[in-house]
C-alpha cells in the first residue's frame, strides 16, 4: 500500500472536515442538489470525453495509486546480471527455467529462448512499452479531465443557485437554500478537483514514469544479453538508470 497517497488524502479530508466542524453544524455543508450538480454532473461530462471501457475502468486505474508494487531498478539490475552470467555459461536455453516475476522481463527472455532476431526483440518490446504507457496515460487523462470539469460544474451550480436566489427575492425563506446551493457547489467542485482527482492523477503519472523506466532498463538488459555482452558491462550500462548518489552507495557496498 502506498502510505503517501493514503495519508495525504485522508489528512487533507480530515483537516477540511475539522474546519467544518469548528465552523458549526456539519450538516449545513450537505446539500443534495449541489452533490448532483458537481459529482454526478462531472462524471457524466467526463464520460462524454472517453469510451465506456476507459470510463468504467477508472476504478482499477485509481487502485494503482493506493496499491502498487514495482521492483526497484537495483533489483532489476541484479536479476539482469544473473541472467547475463547464466546465458554466457549455458546459452539462452539456460534462461528458460529462470525464476522471473516481472512479466515484461519474462516476455523478453522467452523471445531470447525462442531465438528471435535482435531487431525483432527490440521492436516488439519497444512497442509493448509504448502501448502500456498509452493505456496508463488514458487513465491519467481521465482523472485530469475530472479535475478540470469539477470546478466548472461547481461554477454552473453557483450560477443556478444565484438565479434561484434572485428569482425569489420576495420570499426570504427561499433565499437561504438557493444561496447554499450557490456556495456549496463551488466548495464541492474545488474539493473533488484538488483533493481527489488531481492528486490521484499526479500519483498515477508518477507510477507510469516509474514503470516505463523499469521497462526501458529491462529492454537494454535483454538486448545486452542477446549480444553476449559481459555481465559487468551490462551492469555498468544499466546503472545509468540509477541516481548517481545511489549508484555510488551500491558500488561501495
Amino acid at each position: 500500500m502506498d502510505l503517501a497517497t493514503v495519508v495525504g488524502i485522508v489528512g487533507a479530508v480530515g483537516f477540511i472536515v475539522m474546519a467544518m466542524m469548528l465552523g458549526g453544524d456539519l450538516g449545513m455543508f450537505a446539500d443534495v442538489p449541489s452533490v448532483l450538480i458537481v459529482f454526478c454532473g462531472s462524471l457524466f461530462v467526463v464520460l462524454s470525453n472517453f469510451t465506456m471501457g476507459q470510463f468504467f475502468g477508472i476504478g482499477k486505474v485509481m487502485g494503482k495509486a493506493f496499491m502498487f508494487k514495482i521492483e526497484t531498478p537495483e533489483e532489476l539490475i541484479q536479476k539482469s546480471v544473473e541472467m547475463a552470467d547464466a546465458a554466457r555459461k549455458g546459452g539462452f536455453l539456460a534462461l528458460e527455467e529462470a525464476q522471473i516475476d516481472n512479466p515484461f522481463m519474462r516476455k523478453g527472455v522467452d523471445m531470447l529462448v525462442d531465438g528471435h532476431d535482435g531487431d525483432v526483440v527490440k521492436a516488439t518490446l519497444s512497442k509493448d512499452i509504448e502501448l502500456t504507457t498509452e493505456r496508463h496515460e488514458a487513465g491519467v487523462s481521465l482523472l485530469k479531465a475530472l479535475g478540470d470539469v469539477a470546478p466548472a460544474m461547481g461554477m454552473i451550480g453557483t450560477l443556478i443557485g444565484l438565479v434561484a436566489m434572485l428569482s425569489n427575492m420576495d420570499d426570504p425563506k427561499a433565499i437561504g437554500p438557493a444561496m447554499a446551493v450557490a456556495l456549496l457547489t463551488t466548495l464541492y467542485g474545488a474539493f473533488l478537483s484538488n483533493v481527489i482527482a488531481l492528486p490521484l492523477a499526479a500519483k498515477l503519472q508518477l507510477r507510469t514514469e516509474e514503470e516505463k523506466l523499469n521497462q526501458l532498463l529491462i529492454l537494454d538488459a535483454i538486448l545486452g544479453i542477446q549480444d553476449g555482452q559481459n555481465p559487468r558491462v551490462i551492469e555498468g550500462v544499466l546503472k545509468n538508470y540509477i541516481a548517481e548518489s545511489k549508484r555510488s552507495v551500491g558500488e561501495e557496498a
